[in-house]
């Protein structure tokens, strides 16, 4: 089997679809859920920012942004499809060379309702990205590359996105191939890296949330999905529109009332990855805190969680960032030059 054609038509079948997907908007468009999450967090900014004296369109914006839309639509989704698609096809076919079984046909997600996928798929999709981000840290080759993202002064929706090319290829490589082997289409992907997106963008942005209202926005989020029985969540049959609201208003009651006094444990937020950008890391952590993308959990279980006190007004950066490129082009380069 020809492993680079099925490589090249990913590519090129994906990469014309997205341009599609530019000319016709729709509800299943990175484009455009891409300018309207930025859009909202942006406004949430200017309406209730957290550092009252930070400037709405603050140091590096027009960067970041540009930075937005390189690493989120121009690279790594166009290469998901076609990546994905061959390492299957190279995977499976290898393993069933030597045993002679079908790992896809033996997929147990395969008869699984899209709820359990997508829930499945995110979280083994986050808690390798936390395992990455981790090496991103202690590996000191490839913290030369993170440090672009680390070169964030003031902090914003934005910053989320901007890092280093090298960081696409180490995370996407990793991470695509259990994602694939998973049986993760690219519509389970879409809504998993959607959700993704919203959250990196929150924990970046210039707010605070309190954890009730958070929390009743994840309860609003299920009580939708339950009234409309999306995602293969048919818990109502044939329901009424009375039953409908009371599912969505309970939800959202349950989320914030119980949910929320645990989302400071379980999401990540403004308030805790502030910290992972402070300039001065503790002594004992000079490898980095919180490195959770999505969730928190995974700091608070390995123990890396470290929010000592309100940080709306730390230090951001890292020791000798003065001497650091502040142009695309050179902190692209950095890494490679030295």
């Amino acid at each position: 089997m020809n492993y680079i054609e099925t490589f090249l038509n990913g590519y090129a079948g994906y990469a014309s679809y997205l341009w599609s997907e530019i000319v016709h908007p729709s509800w299943h468009n990175y484009f455009y859920w891409l300018l309207a999450v930025s859009a909202f967090f942006f406004l949430l900014e200017i309406i209730t920012p957290w550092r009252n004296e930070q400037p709405r369109f603050r140091k590096d914006f027009w960067l970041d942004l540009f930075y937005m839309f390189f690493n989120f639509f121009l690279f790594s989704l166009v290469v998901y499809n076609a990546a994905s698609n061959m390492v299957v096809e190279l995977f499976n076919d290898g393993i069933q060379e030597l045993t002679a079984v079908d790992l896809q046909a033996l997929n147990p997600m395969r008869n699984m309702p899209l709820w359990a996928i997508l829930l499945v798929g995110f979280v083994v999709s986050d808690f390798i990205q936390w395992w990455i981000h981790r090496l991103l840290h202690r590996s000191s080759w490839l913290w030369e590359f993170h440090k672009v993202h680390h070169s964030v002064e003031q902090m914003g929706f934005a910053a989320h996105l901007r890092y280093h090319w090298m960081e696409n290829v180490v995370y996407r490589s990793i991470q695509y191939v259990p994602l694939a082997l998973l049986g993760i289409g690219l519509y389970d992907f879409f809504i998993i890296h959607i959700f993704s997106l919203a959250v990196g963008h929150y924990n970046h942005s210039n707010i605070s949330v309190p954890g009730w209202v958070s929390g009743g926005v994840v309860g609003l989020l299920v009580g939708l999905a339950i009234a409309s029985g999306g995602f293969g969540l048919q818990i109502l049959e044939n329901p009424s529109w009375q039953s409908q609201a009371l599912a969505v208003a309970g939800s959202t009651l349950f989320g914030s009332l119980v949910l929320g006094r645990a989302m400071k444990y379980i999401f990540n937020s403004p308030e805790m990855h502030i910290w992972h950008h402070a300039h001065d890391l503790p002594p004992d952590r000079q490898y980095g805190i919180n490195f959770g993308t999505t969730l928190a959990v995974w700091d608070y279980l390995f123990g890396t969680a470290h929010v000592p006190k309100d940080g709306r007004d730390i230090r951001l950066g890292f020791p000798g960032m003065e001497g650091f490129p502040s142009s695309f082009v050179e902190q692209n380069l950095h890494g490679w030059k030295g």
